[in-house]
């Protein structure tokens, strides 16, 4: 099994679960990230959407998973590297600049970057060939 088609499954359970705890209960999830609640309708609608391209980014991840080196395969792995990469950067800033704290914080950080790099391993042979 290639690295990029690994990257790819557990990319996809990782996204589809969370998306789906976000879509059924998104109080949970909110409150082990964030340690927050969500007490209002509208931040509820928003964790919700945010599940729901979670599923989708899970579900795109899972479809591609056997055409990794692909035009499509290499698309959305370099999406999940923008994602990651953004995911890190909120999540951080949220910690270090507006001081949230809770639980899976600094692990959910701590899994986007290893998962960013790992997008990037995939994606550097790729570089280094269109280089040549």
């Amino acid at each position: 099994m290639t690295m990029t088609r690994r990257l790819l499954i557990v990319t996809a359970w990782l996204e589809t679960l969370t998306g789906v705890a976000l879509m059924v209960s998104p109080s949970v999830p909110a409150s082990l990230l964030l340690g927050a609640s969500l007490d209002t309708a509208s931040g509820l609608a928003v964790a919700r959407v945010a599940g729901a391209a979670m599923l989708s980014l899970g579900l795109a991840c899972w479809l591609v998973r056997r055409d990794g080196q692909s035009r499509a395969g290499r698309a959305v792995v370099t999406a999940m590297l923008v994602y990651n990469v953004a995911v890190v950067a909120v999540l951080a800033h949220s910690s270090l600049g507006l001081g949230v704290t809770a639980a899976l914080l600094w692990p959910a950080v701590g899994l986007h970057t290893a998962l960013a790099v790992w997008c990037s391993a995939c994606l550097r042979p790729v570089l280094l060939s269109a280089r040549s």
